[in-house]
């Protein structure tokens, strides 16, 4: 019985692409060879709940080439239901490359008419969306086409989707609305306000909004339910119910960056499903990112649950030595 059939814990909707990266540090220009993995922002996060042990499933549009079979066959792999995507074919599978370099990792995209910019709204009345407990979406695929951007305000604004959590990371990519001609910061302000739970970085809401103090952000986002504001290495605060929660980061010898943001979002939401408190779920979020900003792998190996379960219950004075040490063992 596929997990679609038995309903996802989770659906996740947007694009996932073939990535080439290169197989260390050096600069794309000067690489011999790529290697061929997978990766996409609301992907990343099914593969990481399913490697957490819940039921996740990806729910998209891929062209008829190898790229797509790639993709279907490592989502699978990972535990991923994928049942439900969808071979269009007339459009290609959107591909990207990693560009290592001495401050970041840079990311050069090549998805403009892939299969994925061809959904629409109507795909928010898909059954997979309504017997979900949690629907995850970013505001990368509001970026994507016209459709795609009408498809996330159904689900998000319209409220097309009845009864399952509404999860929203803001997912900021400068490249993809300017090549867009959209206003980023008016449209993912707009979406992440009509979202139950949403997922924003300090840094990105003070380039789109101006604003800066995790407490200013949740005002500016007031109306959602759950914010949570990422601080990279600084830490995680969560503003639930009238309860501010933060939970300090991970000190993680970073090997890149790219993936982490979507780790998070998969441990929080593991602990949102399994009833946890706002400092579990924060926790199980850093504990994923770790493992994340340990790989040059989009997906990362997810820690095991004993493992986790132990780190969760640990005091608050206990918790960042304990938890460091369990990482850097397990790297």
């Amino acid at each position: 019985m596929s997990v679609a059939s038995r309903a996802a814990d989770v659906v996740c909707v947007g694009e996932t692409m073939v990535v080439l990266s290169p197989p260390d540090d050096r600069p794309l220009a000067e690489q011999p060879a790529l290697s061929l993995a997978v990766g996409g922002a609301e992907s990343n996060v099914a593969c990481g709940l399913a490697g957490l042990g819940h039921r996740a499933a990806w729910l998209s549009r891929l062209g008829d080439d190898p790229f797509a079979r790639r993709i279907l066959a490592e989502l699978s792999a990972h535990g991923v239901d994928v049942s439900a995507v969808e071979t269009d074919p007339e459009r290609p599978t959107g591909v990207y490359f990693k560009d290592p370099g001495p401050d970041r990792t840079r990311t050069h995209y090549y998805r403009g008419g892939s299969a994925a910019t061809g959904m629409g709204p109507e795909w928010a009345r898909h059954p997979a969306l309504r017997r979900a407990r949690v629907v995850h979406v970013s505001g990368i695929a509001a970026a994507l086409s016209d459709s795609c951007g009408r498809l996330l305000e159904a689900i998000l604004r319209d409220r097309t989707v009845r009864g399952p959590v509404v999860s929203f990371d803001v997912n900021h990519r400068p490249a993809l609305w300017r090549a867009a001609g959209k206003d980023a910061a008016r449209t993912l302000l707009t979406l992440a306000r009509a979202a139950d739970l949403v997922f924003v970085g300090r840094d990105e809401a003070e380039e789109l909004w101006g604003t800066a103090r995790p407490d200013d952000i949740a005002g500016l986002l007031g109306a959602a339910p759950v914010v949570v504001v990422k601080d990279a290495e600084y830490g995680a605060t969560s503003y639930a119910g009238g309860v501010r929660t933060f939970v300090p980061s991970l000190p993680v010898e970073v090997v890149e960056p790219v993936g982490a943001g979507d780790a998070f979002a998969a441990g929080y939401l593991a602990g949102l499903l399994e009833d946890r408190d706002e400092r579990a779920r924060l926790r199980l979020g850093h504990l994923a990112a770790a493992a994340a900003l340990r790989t040059r792998d989009d997906v990362p190996v997810m820690p095991p649950r004993a493992q986790t379960d132990r780190l969760l219950a640990l005091d608050d004075d206990a918790w960042t030595v304990n938890s460091a040490r369990t990482a850097a063992c397990s790297a």
